[in-house]
């Protein structure tokens, strides 16, 4: 009890002392709430791409691309593995008896941000006529459906925000070929809000070439993915990989969280080295200027736990504070932005940065550990500061 109570008077003191050191107690305060910052915002941009690629997936929608394949561009499927992935058992029939599936194509076509211009590369997807049954949450709410074997397309919200010529009645040119936009669609906030969708067969026959890069099924439940994949890797004519759209997606956000959490955590460790000799620098200077009032407490029986623990509460605090503000920055400038990757190989995704909870709490245990750090070396000079020559000294 009388530890606590040592504990309690000498960290009161501590922080009662803040506004007299208000301009060196900031440069713990401002360097941690830019480390927490940089490091929650782009943690919130994985966040968000994973939050729109995961909305995509559906677990009674199964995905069919070749064997190997890491993603639909890479794939391809002849005629008749469509075909027997579309009459595979498992598929949903609508009422007319034909499978709910759709053979789709992909193209990696050239369009121009509205902001500055910038080429990217878009996907335009080729989807048969079935995909209003295939996806249902794909909704016109602008314009019309494209018809078939006319050079139409429909575009996704999203890609209708961000690129130029893609509103309705505009002619966009893709591959050799003028198309006219007639429709613009929403897929509730997923990946596909990014795309350009036309008929397959359209889009095959302006290249001059055949065949399909993935098969989408909607299966009777998700309970029937099983005998739907072991229908189609069992059969030694084909050489397909079988997945449903919620795991393939899953697939995919991983790696690429993998990639945006490593850079966050190496940006965020160079700025928290940092923060943390900015921290120690200044809580070096708090002991040194306090030096009589240490010697002093330790010489009428304060222990060195004590000081310990006041100069860490200190520190914490700061970096609590620091952390708080960071976070509120990177809350208040980037939850809900809008961003987009650079193209690539697999088209151009647009996606919400999202500052959730979890990240918030993440920042904020970032901020406690450099403050812990920052301080624990003062901490010990104060605890070990003999007490005869601190009070020589001043």
């Amino acid at each position: 009890m009388k530890m606590f109570r040592q504990i309690v008077a000498v960290t009161g003191m501590n922080l009662r002392s803040l506004p007299q050191r208000l301009s060196t107690s900031l440069v713990i305060v401002v360097g941690i709430a830019g480390v927490v910052a940089v490091l929650v915002s782009v943690l919130a941009m994985s966040t968000g791409m994973i939050r729109t690629l995961e909305n995509t997936g559906r677990a009674d929608r199964a995905v069919v691309l070749r064997n190997g394949s890491t993603s639909e561009v890479a794939s391809a499927l002849s005629m008749d593995a469509v075909r027997l992935a579309m009459d595979a058992p498992g598929v949903r029939r609508n009422a007319q008896g034909k499978p709910i599936a759709v053979a789709e194509t992909l193209r990696m076509v050239p369009a121009y941000k509205q902001e500055d211009n910038a080429e990217v590369r878009v996907t335009l997807r080729g989807v048969g006529p079935q995909i209003s049954e295939v996806r249902p949450e794909l909704k016109i709410i602008e314009g019309r459906m494209f018809n078939p074997a006319v050079f139409e397309i429909i575009v996704g919200r999203s890609a209708n925000r961000q690129f130029k010529g893609l509103n309705i009645g505009d002619r966009f040119s893709a591959r050799g070929v003028n198309w006219t936009v007639v429709g613009i669609y929403s897929s509730g906030g997923d990946a596909h809000e990014s795309e350009i969708m036309a008929d397959a067969e359209t889009v095959n026959s302006a290249d001059h070439r055949g065949g399909y890069q993935m098969v989408m099924a909607l299966l009777d439940s998700p309970s029937s993915f099983q005998k739907f994949k072991d229908s189609l890797t069992s059969n030694p004519a084909l050489a397909v990989d079988v997945s449903t759209e919620s795991d393939y997606l899953q697939q995919r956000s991983k790696i690429i969280s993998r990639v945006i959490s490593t850079i966050a955590y190496v940006v965020g460790g160079i700025m928290a080295v940092g923060a943390i000799f900015g921290a120690l620098n200044t809580l070096y200077s708090a002991v040194s200027a306090r030096v009589r009032e240490i010697a002093t407490l330790r010489a009428i029986g304060f222990g060195s736990a004590a000081m310990v623990i006041s100069v860490l509460v200190e520190a914490l605090l700061l970096a609590l504070i620091g952390g708080l503000i960071g976070s509120l920055l990177a809350w208040l400038f980037f939850d809900g932005f809008v961003a987009s990757t650079g193209g690539g190989v697999n088209g151009h995704l647009v996606f919400e940065l999202s500052v959730t909870p979890l990240l918030i709490a993440a920042g904020l245990c970032w901020a406690l550990v450099i403050g812990l750090i920052g301080g624990l070396f003062p901490a010990v000079r104060a605890a070990r500061l003999p007490v005869a020559t601190a009070l020589r000294a001043v």
